[in-house]
């Protein structure tokens, strides 16, 4: 069931919104400061490749210092838009029997697209 989730995930949008990630994380690493932020990208745009049969968890790091300062920073600047974002598609998903396990997917990527650091997907 995951392989098929997986293919109708990237047929129906799921290519598109990692390879948006993807790009942004490129651009992300062009600065040496960015390129923290382009990791955490990165690491959702292969969530966002794949999302049926992965979780989300927390790293051994999950509270750490660095860890809390970063999602402080990366939710002021972005992390609120994007996880609203996959809140929306995630509902609008969920309005139907068929994409309840997409909405899902979405509600996962949002909460990793809100606190990507400390946070790791297995």
């Amino acid at each position: 069931m995951n392989f098929l989730g997986n293919i109708l995930w990237l047929v129906l949008g799921g290519l598109i919104v990692s390879l948006c990630y993807f790009v942004a994380g490129l651009l992300f690493c062009i600065t040496i400061i960015g390129i923290p932020f382009g990791l955490q990208l990165f690491k959702i745009g292969m969530f966002a490749l794949w999302p049926f049969g992965n979780d989300v968890v927390s790293d051994t790091n999950d509270g750490g210092c660095l860890s809390i300062i970063m999602n402080v920073i990366w939710i002021l600047v972005f992390g609120i838009e994007i996880a609203t974002i996959h809140l929306v598609f995630g509902l609008i998903c969920c309005i139907t029997i068929i994409g309840i396990p997409f909405g899902l997917q979405h509600f996962k990527m949002a909460l990793l697209a809100l606190i990507p650091f400390g946070k790791k997907v297995c």
